[in-house]
C-alpha cells in the first residue's frame, strides 16, 4: 500500500514500511549513509543518515525509520549537521589520514562523504590499530586498518550469502571484522564469493586483483571473458547443479552450435582463467559443458527464432566449425545458404584433425544435422571453390570462406623429404580415412595438441616405439596438461628443449632423427632464438617421421589465384568486421587467424554472418534466449571445507586398454557421470553473483541533491 509522506518539503508517494533512507534515495534525495546497503538488513550504527521527524523529539538513523502516512521529514538543520559532523570525525579519528595511499583511491564511499560533508578529524584525539593487513587469502585482501565497523561485509557474508564466514572480534581494545579465532578464510569455510569486498565501502576488504569500472566484469568473471564465444558458464552450471541438464545445454547453444563436441576437445580457456585455481584447481568447465550437451533434450528449440525468407543468398567455402557456424546462422536470419565442401563429409579439423577416439564421429554428425535442420542450407560435398569472389557472379549474394589449415607444414631440413616422412594434416586425414600406415619406430616433430594426436594415433596404428621431441620445455608446451599425460601413459617418451637439425636416411628411407639439446632462448629482431648444445646430439630411430610443428591454408602463393588478399602465410586478410579484401566476400576461422581453436573459429563466424546479414538488408542480431529464465539464488549457504574439495577428474579408459581397442572400447575420455558432473558443479564459486549485487551509489549519482550543493 502506498502512503504520502513529505521530506524536506517535497511530497512523495512510497510503499508503506519502505524506510525513509531508500525512499529518500529512489527519489533522488541524497541522505549521507555509510552502513547502508539496499541488499542488506538495516544496522543504524553509522549515524550519518540521522533526520528529524515532526512530531518527535530528536533525531532518528533514517534507514531505521518507516515510512507512515502523512510524515514529514528533515534531512538538513543545524543539529543534523552538527551531529553527523559529530559521527564522522569519530569515524575519522581511527581511519588513516592520507587517501591518495587508499588502493580504492576515486572509488571509495567514505572518501566522497568526507568531501560532500568536509570534515576533518583536526578535533578528534586520532590512533592507529595497528592491524598487520593480511594478504595470506587467495582473492582477498583484509585491511583491518581502514575498517570503520559499518558492518556491510559482515551482513553479506551472514545474511546475503548465509556462510558465516566473518564475525565482528575483539583484538586488544579494538573491534575488527575478521574470522573465529583469526583463522584463514579457507579454515572458516569461506566460499570466496567476494560479497564482501563488493560491499565494503573503504577497501578494508578488497580484491586482490585491481580492476577499473570498465574492466570490472572481464576481471571478476574471467571465464566467460577469456571465451572466445563469451558462453555463460556460471548460468550453465548453475543448471546442472539443479539438475537442470536440458537448461544447461540450452545456455551453450545459445552461443555454440557444438556443445558436446566442444566438450570432447574445447582447449579451454576458461578455466586457464577461473579464479578457482586460486585456491586449489580450476572448474572442469569444458567436462560440465560436454555433460550438457550429452543431455540435451532438444526443448530449446522451442525458444530459437527463424526470420522470414529474404530471397538473398550465400555461399560458405568450408564445411568446419566455422563455415557450419555460419550457415546455421545465415539460414535462421532468413537467407538461403549452400556450403561447398572440398571433402567427403563436412566437419573440417573436427573431423579430419582430430582422432576419432578423442572426438566420436556420432557426436559430430548429430551436431552437424541438427545444423542442416536449420534452415535452408544445401550441402555441396567434394567440390573445390578455387577463387571465391567468383561466387558472387554465380549468383550469390555474399561469400564466407572459412576454408581452414589443412597443409601442414615440412621444415626445410636435411632428409625431410624422404620417404617415410610425412606432415600431420595428411597423416591425421589418412587416420580418419582408413588408409593411415606407420612403421614400428615413430617421431613425431612438434608439442603441441596435434603432435600428441598424431603420437596417440601411430600407437594405435601398431607402432612400438613413438617420440616426440619438440623446441619447449615441459612446462612450455602448448599441449594441454591432460594431454601430456595421456600421452605418457601410453607410452609417448618426451624429449623437450630440443632441435632436430636432421632426419637421417637410408636408400631413400628415414631411420632416423638427429635431436641437440637447446638453451638460452632469447628474442633478436623479433625472432625466437636460441643456442644448440654442443655433445648433446643424439639420434632417436625412425621408419616414421611425423611433422606437427604447424599447418597452414591450402591457398596459393599467389593472391589472384584465390581472389583474395592474403598476409603472410597464405592466410586471408580481413578487417575487424572480418570483411575480405573483395566486397561481399567475408573470412573467419583458422584460414585468418592461423590454428587456433574450434571455439575461436566459432566466435570469428558469429561476428562474420552478424555483419553479412547486415550488408544483405538485415539487422545481424543473432542472439538468441534459448535457456529458460534462472533464479540465481544469492543465499549460497555454507559448506565445510569447501576450498579444499579436489577437482573431479573424468572418468577415462586406461592405458593400455584405449590403445589396444580404441575401436571398441569408445572415446577415451569418457567424461562425467551424473554423481561427478553434481560434484563439480557444486565446486563453482559463482562468481556472477557479484553483479547481482547493487553497486554503491555516490552523492553526485543524485542530481537533485547535487544541484543544491
Amino acid at each position: 500500500m502506498e502512503v504520502t509522506i513529505q521530506i524536506d518539503g517535497k511530497s512523495l508517494k512510497v510503499e508503506q514500511g519502505m524506510n525513509v533512507l531508500e525512499a529518500a534515495l529512489t527519489n533522488g534525495i541524497y541522505i549521507p549513509h555509510l552502513c547502508h546497503h539496499p541488499d542488506l538488513p538495516e544496522l543504524g550504527s553509522c549515524r550519518l543518515c540521522i533526520v528529524e521527524v515532526e512530531g518527535k523529539d530528536g533525531v532518528t538513523p533514517s534507514c531505521k525509520l518507516a515510512a507512515e502516512d502523512g510524515m514529514v521529514i528533515t534531512t538538513k538543520s543545524d543539529k543534523i549537521d552538527h551531529l553527523r559532523k559529530l559521527s564522522m570525525e569519530l569515524l575519522l579519528a581511527a581511519h588513516p589520514e592520507d587517501c591518495s595511499t587508499c588502493p580504492k583511491y576515486g572509488k571509495c564511499e567514505m572518501q566522497t562523504l568526507i568531501q560532500y560533508m568536509g570534515v576533518s578529524a583536526a578535533r578528534m584525539h586520532t590512533r592507529v590499530k595497528g592491524f598487520a593487513q593480511n594478504d595470506k587469502n587467495p582473492l582477498i585482501i583484509h585491511d583491518m586498518n581502514r575498517c570503520v565497523l559499518c558492518g556491510r561485509c559482515v551482513r553479506a557474508c551472514n545474511d546475503l550469502r548465509g556462510v558465516g564466514a566473518l564475525q565482528y572480534d575483539k583484538e586488544g581494545l579494538e573491534v575488527r571484522v575478521g574470522t573465529l579465532h583469526n583463522k584463514l578464510l579457507k579454515d572458516a569455510n569461506c566460499r570466496f564469493c567476494t560479497a564482501c569486498a563488493e560491499v565494503c565501502p573503504t577497501g578494508t576488504i578488497r580484491d586482490v586483483i585491481n580492476w577499473n569500472p570498465s574492466e570490472k566484469k572481464d576481471k571478476l568473471l574471467p571465464c566467460q571473458a577469456a571465451c572466445p564465444a563469451h558462453v555463460d558458464v556460471p548460468k550453465y552450471i548453475r543448471f546442472i547443479a539443479e539438475e537442470n541438464f536440458p537448461a544447461a545445454a540450452a545456455v551453450v547453444r545459445e552461443k555454440v552450435p557444438f556443445p558436446e563436441s566442444l566438450g570432447y576437445i574445447c582447449v579451454h580457456n576458461c578455466e586457464s582463467e577461473c579464479r578457482h585455481a586460486c585456491l586449489n584447481a580450476a572448474v572442469s568447465i569444458r567436462n560440465l559443458k560436454r555433460f550438457a550437451g550429452q543431455n540435451d533434450d532438444g526443448s530449446w528449440k522451442a525458444n530459437a527464432f527463424h526470420k522470414a525468407p529474404t530471397g538473398k543468398k550465400i555461399a560458405v567455402v568450408g564445411g568446419g566449425p566455422a563455415g557450419l557456424t555460419a550457415a546455421m546462422y545465415g539460414a535462421k536470419l532468413g537467407h538461403s545458404v549452400t556450403i561447398f565442401e572440398v571433402r567427403a563429409k563436412l566437419g573440417g579439423q573436427m573431423r579430419y584433425g582430430i582422432p576419432s577416439y578423442r572426438l566420436p564421429r556420432d557426436t559430430v554428425d548429430a551436431e552437424i544435422n541438427e545444423i542442416l535442420a536449420q534452415g535452408d542450407i544445401t550441402v555441396q560435398c567434394n567440390t573445390e571453390i578455387k577463387n571465391a569472389p567468383d561466387l558472387l557472379k554465380q549468383g550469390f549474394d555474399a561469400v564466407f570462406v572459412a576454408i581452414g589449415t589443412h597443409q601442414g607444414a615440412r621444415l626445410p631440413l636435411p632428409g625431410s623429404n624422404l620417404e617415410g616422412v610425412t606432415v600431420n594434416a595428411d597423416f591425421l586425414r589418412a587416420f580418419e580415412e582408413g588408409t593411415a600406415t606407420v612403421g614400428k619406430n615413430v617421431v613425431v616433430l612438434g608439442g603441441g595438441n596435434v603432435a600428441i594426436d598424431c603420437a596417440g594415433a601411430a600407437f594405435r596404428l601398431g607402432a612400438g616405439t613413438v617420440h616426440m621431441a619438440c623446441l619447449e620445455a615441459y612446462d612450455a608446451m602448448t599441449a594441454s596438461d591432460e594431454e601430456r599425460a595421456w600421452a605418457l601413459e601410453e607410452g609417448v617418451q618426451l624429449h623437450n628443449s630440443k632441435t632436430f637439425p636432421e632426419i637421417t636416411g637410408e636408400n631413400g628411407h628415414c631411420t632416423g632423427v638427429m635431436i641437440q639439446s637447446v638453451g638460452n632462448f632469447r628474442k633478436e629482431n623479433g625472432r625466437m632464438v636460441f643456442d644448440k648444445l654442443e655433445g648433446t646430439e643424439e639420434v632417436l630411430p625412425a621408419d616414421t617421421v611425423i611433422f606437427a610443428t604447424g599447418q597452414r591454408p591450402t591457398i596459393s602463393n599467389d593472391p589472384a589465384d584465390f581472389g583474395l588478399a592474403l598476409t603472410h602465410g597464405n592466410y586471408i586478410l580481413t578487417d575487424a568486421n572480418n570483411a575480405a579484401s573483395v566486397e561481399g566476400v567475408w573470412a573467419a576461422g583458422d584460414v585468418v587467424t592461423g590454428t587456433q581453436s574450434v571455439i575461436k573459429a566459432i566466435a570469428g563466424a558469429r561476428n562474420a554472418i552478424a555483419q553479412i546479414d547486415r550488408y544483405l538488408g538485415g539487422d545481424g542480431i543473432i542472439e538468441e534466449k534459448l535457456a529458460p529464465q534462472q533464479f540465481a539464488n544469492p543465499c549460497i549457504g555454507c559448506q565445510e571445507h569447501f576450498a579444499d574439495i579436489a577437482r573431479t577428474e573424468p572418468n577415462v579408459v586406461p592405458a593400455p586398454e584405449r590403445v589396444v581397442n580404441w575401436k571398441t572400447c569408445g572415446p577415451m575420455d569418457q567424461g562425467f557421470d551424473l554423481a561427478k558432473a553434481k560434484a563439480e558443479a557444486n565446486r563453482c564459486l559463482q562468481c556472477d553473483l557479484r553483479f547481482q549485487i547493487t553497486e554503491h551509489r555516490l552523492w553526485s549519482n543524485y542530481t537533485a541533491d547535487a544541484e543544491n550543493k
